[in-house]
């Protein structure tokens, strides 16, 4: 086996005012006058990770831990500010709700939006449009404007959409925690079916039990540095452990 996903101390680092500016005026002012302060601080600090073809790697963090941003930098959304990304296959990002989605398009036409948008022919598209659909369980709603979808619905529509085709490298950032229960075992039960036959996903969670029962790896993020990689039983306990209260002696 041989990694699709190599990180070398790959950062990503951004500068902000000390300061909250709450209006552009107010900044160009400030900028005249030299009063502004930048601080530097690190979405993600010095990471290095493997991903083995075939591997789903679950991803944890309190909010704000650098999750996001590193499947952003893999995906090739966010260039990072110092570091080397080297991917071996086509990534299929599912990285928020909504996106590659019109609201004012129909659950429909958004199925052709966000197909062609992931590199796939109108012809394509249709012979496995009545999948989709099914999947996605939308039933009369696959014919009204985004707009009036729940957000289970945007899921269940992008997830279907994403997965309609085996992904190579597979890119999933909180997906599964919307929607009901049925739904996402449906879900999870895709995504063993493409690691079986070679995807690669990545998967972010808040849920400990789903990135136990996907993932044979997990690894924790914290500041934008990695606090710990391994079996995701092992790093799932130490995460939790984390989050408990310190006890007074």
């Amino acid at each position: 086996m041989k990694p699709v996903i190599i990180l070398d101390n790959v950062s990503v680092r951004y500068r902000a005012p000390e300061k909250t500016i709450r209006s552009f005026k107010e900044y160009a002012i400030q900028t005249l006058k030299r009063n502004i302060r930048l601080h530097e601080f690190r979405a993600l600090d010095n990471v290095c990770l493997q991903v083995e073809e075939g591997e789903i790697l679950g991803i944890i963090g309190r909010n704000g831990a650098g999750k996001s941003t590193l499947l952003k930098v893999i995906s090739r959304v966010l260039i990072p500010t110092d570091g080397r990304v080297r991917i071996r296959g086509k990534v299929s990002p599912l990285l928020e709700l909504g996106a590659g989605f019109h609201p004012e398009l129909t659950g429909r036409e958004n199925i052709f939006l966000n197909g062609t948008l992931l590199g796939h022919s109108r012809r394509d598209i249709e012979s496995r449009l009545a999948d989709i659909i099914e999947f996605a369980e939308l039933g009369a709603f696959i014919d009204s404007p985004l707009r009036t979808y729940s957000s289970g619905m945007v899921a269940r529509l992008g997830f279907s959409v994403s997965t309609a085709w085996r992904p190579e490298i597979l890119i999933l950032d909180e997906v599964l925690s919307v929607g009901d229960e049925a739904f996402r075992n449906k879900c999870k039960t895709r995504m063993k079916h493409y690691r079986d036959e070679g995807s690669t996903e990545l998967l972010v969670a808040h849920d400990s039990k789903t990135i136990e029962s996907l993932c044979s790896r997990a690894m924790w993020l914290d500041h934008g540095g990695v606090k710990a990689i391994g079996p995701s039983r092992e790093v799932t306990a130490l995460y939790r452990q984390s989050q408990q209260p310190v006890k007074e002696a």
